[in-house]
């Protein structure tokens, strides 16, 4: 999944905690990279309880991580992220990644 604000693909995880972040936009449940984290204004969804953006999205429902507050999703669809997961060169990365673990030569 992207980030929802540039469209970086988040790469391999390294050993500890992931830089990325989650939240949400828009009642999606969306990641931030490192890099756009350091914007003020990231349009995420913020706590009813305690005000908080650490919020997750899951089974219709939208939970804060930092006070546990808990709220139906609102009704309807989900409105497109920012950025969608159709961004250009998914295709030849998901072949690439395909081809190291399958043993496979590039384009074969």
């Amino acid at each position: 999944m992207p980030c929802y604000r540039c469209g970086i693909r988040q790469t391999d995880p390294e050993r500890g905690a992931s830089p990325w972040r989650r939240g949400v936009h828009r009642e999606a449940q969306v990641l931030i990279c490192p890099s756009c984290q350091r914007e003020h204004d990231l349009e995420l969804e913020h706590c009813g309880s305690c005000g908080s953006t650490r919020l997750i999205c899951r089974l219709g429902e939208v939970e804060c991580r930092a006070c546990g507050w808990v709220r139906p999703a609102r009704s309807g669809e989900p409105e497109a992220p920012l950025v969608t997961a159709g961004a250009p060169g998914l295709s030849e990365e998901v072949e690439a990644a395909l081809s190291r673990v399958l043993g496979r030569r590039p384009g074969g």
